[in-house]
């Protein structure tokens, strides 16, 4: 894994119908708009009233669509070619498709940077299907749907567009995205352009009125009361997003019974916006947009960073926008990072070892000290100060890209042997150590050989489904059993994923993640 690709990758209380984010997330399907029918939803215009027989509209035999069964997968669509990732093109090409996509839906969603890291990479991969794909693209759905889910939104968006946004399925979930991102107005000129996508009538309304056309939005809505093409929940959130005077004299509406970011827009645009804390992480994205609150905009940031699903520099961004105004939770890790910034701008190492300390537990709070070391461990190095804040630069330096550089200089020395030992891959002269933890560690860089079942189904053109199952492995000591991490780093650095490897293992041991 290369620096090029660690880059890439790298960035309501409404009712109980949402999931916290300590219980159980709601998954991409849950929440997608229904902003295209899975049939075609019939244009306005003559038709039987309710309870009538169907009506023809003429004596032509209906148009029928023939798929070619020699039609090329969507399944193999990426972003990263093989000569970025170090991986093969035969990647998924021996594996099952119903198993790859099981492993892929259930992974990646709460583990360390550098396997998560890892994760992003094998969703963006670029290569042969697997087995049995078809035309549907299942396998790429499946990858797309895990990415929003990880609130990985511009990823996902740059897959769906390598792949066809045309298509149904990937229109509506490029909808979706465009909603959270602020990007709405292209999507809704998706449909303009694109009847034959088939847009729902919540869809249909919304596209009108953001495209100007608010006499057409009226009666597209009318219609379909007519049609009864709209439940009674759509048309209270549908009628007050067309006429605000209804909300003037109006009670707030209920919390929605289904959450979708059109409900999220509409909602908002009404003045009965949803706060994001506690929704999908994707949807902390609105936050991010310049009419958020500043506060929101943090919240929102060290949400999504410390998730991996935008970079840090967004963070810090979002921390030194302007002077806080308050005091207390995000406004005093606000503060801790403003003023530790001032410190390294005026290279004042006494001032540095004052405000170090207070930037680095801001960042821990919230468990981010990974970016923290992707956006500062450079510039500490460089830096002469007492030892105990040497020792914290040193824990900092091997949390960062720069781990190796950070072991092999005087900084090596004020950390134990066995962190020196992971980072340069070399566990000559280092004692076996006690705990189970670092014993595991010790025993995966010193030639422990990874499980026989993984081991087995790699000359198979199975290295992706091995990765996944990896993965899985990793993410399962992690709460466990240190032999499974143990196990997990053997296979990494079996297929030649040496940094990822060390990342890891740092990471495990030097990051509190136990509770």
């Amino acid at each position: 894994m290369t620096m090029r690709i660690a880059a890439l990758v790298a960035g309501l209380a409404a009712g109980p119908a949402f999931a916290q984010e300590g219980g159980a997330p709601l998954s991409a399907i849950d929440w997608l708009s229904q902003s295209v029918a899975v049939e075609p939803v019939a244009a306005p215009g003559p038709r039987g009233l309710p309870g009538e027989p169907p009506i023809a509209d003429s004596a032509t035999a209906p148009e029928v669509t023939v798929t070619p069964l020699d039609v090329p997968s969507p399944d193999g669509t990426g972003l990263l070619p093989p000569d970025v990732t170090g991986l093969p093109g035969t990647l998924w090409a021996g594996s099952d498709l119903e198993t790859l996509t099981d492993l892929v839906s259930s992974g990646g969603s709460d583990t360390l940077p550098a396997i998560r890291d890892l994760f992003v990479t094998l969703l963006l991969a670029s290569a042969d299907p697997p087995s049995a794909s078809g035309p549907d693209g299942l396998f790429l759905l499946a990858r797309i749907d895990k990415l929003l889910d990880l609130g990985a939104l511009q990823p996902a968006q740059a897959l769906v567009e390598a792949a066809d946004i045309g298509q149904p399925r990937l229109y509506r979930r490029w909808f979706d995205i465009s909603l959270l991102t602020g990007t709405e107005d292209l999507a809704c000129e998706a449909l303009r352009n694109q009847p034959d996508l088939a847009p729902t009538y919540p869809a249909r309304v919304f596209c009108l009125a953001r495209n100007g056309d608010w006499r057409g939005a009226a009666l597209t809505l009318n219609t379909a009361r007519a049609l009864g093409d709209v439940t009674e929940e759509e048309d209270r959130l549908l009628s007050r997003f067309l006429d605000p005077a209804i909300s003037e004299d109006a009670d707030p509406l209920p919390p929605p019974s289904r959450l979708s970011p059109l409900v999220f827009l509409m909602r908002e645009a009404i003045g009965e916006g949803l706060p994001t804390a506690n929704l999908p992480l994707a949807f902390a994205h609105a936050d991010l947009r310049s009419t958020a609150a500043w506060r929101n905009e943090m919240i929102a940031a060290e949400r999504l960073v410390r998730h991996g699903s935008i970079s840090e520099s967004q963070l810090l961004a979002a921390y030194t926008r302007q002077r806080p105004a308050a005091s207390g939770g995000v406004w005093d890790r606000a503060q801790a990072v403003q003023l530790f910034e001032l410190a390294l701008e005026r290279g004042d190492s006494d001032e540095i070892a004052a405000t170090l300390p207070l930037a680095w537990s801001a960042f821990e709070e919230i468990r981010a000290e990974v970016p923290f070391a992707r956006l500062f461990a450079e510039e500490l190095r460089a830096i002469e100060t007492d030892e105990a804040t040497e020792r914290l630069i040193a824990r900092i330096g091997l949390l960062s890209p720069s781990y190796e550089e950070t072991a092999l200089s005087d900084l090596g020395a004020l950390v134990s042997p066995l962190l020196v030992g992971i980072a340069t891959g070399e566990m000559t002269g280092v004692a076996q150590p006690a705990t189970p933890p670092e014993r595991a560690i010790f025993e995966a860089f010193s030639g422990a050989a990874p499980p026989e079942d993984l081991k087995a189904i790699l000359p198979d053109e199975r290295l992706g489904e091995a990765l996944l199952r990896g993965i899985g492995l990793f993410d399962e000591g992690l709460r466990t059993d240190p032999a499974l991490v143990r196990d997990a780093l053997a296979l990494f650095r079996e297929v030649g994923l040496e940094d990822v490897a060390r990342r890891a293992a740092l990471q495990y041991l030097i990051l509190d993640r136990s509770a």
